[in-house]
């Protein structure tokens, strides 16, 4: 019984990581970006982690999964907090089309990044 709930455990983790990895891709902005990275990476190293101790179910492995979820918990919003302080200082442009209907963006997406002899 332990090996299905490690196994869904680990299975879900490596989901969020996939859908992290599509919001990088698709996200317009660097700091909606950051967010994508940090907050599903910490849900799906949490996730990992959690089936790694079902797994192996020992007191040693499960007091160091505790720490290292601890201390991804405590530095990933540190760190994001670090790359976005450092975007907004160096004058990273942002995406400007707040004001784009719904059914525009993909088109606005677009046009914002294509090369500038395209445009």
């Amino acid at each position: 019984m332990s090996e299905i709930v490690a196994g869904c455990l680990i299975i879900l983790g490596g989901a969020f990581a996939v859908i992290g990895a599509l919001g990088l891709l698709r996200m317009p902005d660097v700091l909606i970006r950051m967010h994508a990275s940090t907050k599903i990476g910490t849900l799906s190293t949490g996730l990992i982690l959690a089936g790694c101790a079902v797994v192996f179910a020992s007191p040693d492995i499960i007091i160091r999964v505790i720490a290292i979820v601890l201390f991804i918990l405590l530095t990933a919003p540190i760190g994001a907090h670090m790359m976005g302080r450092s975007v907004l200082s160096t004058g990273v442009p942002l995406w400007k089309n707040e004001d784009v209907a719904q059914d525009e963006v993909e088109e606005a997406l677009l046009q914002a990044h294509k090369a500038p002899e395209d445009r």
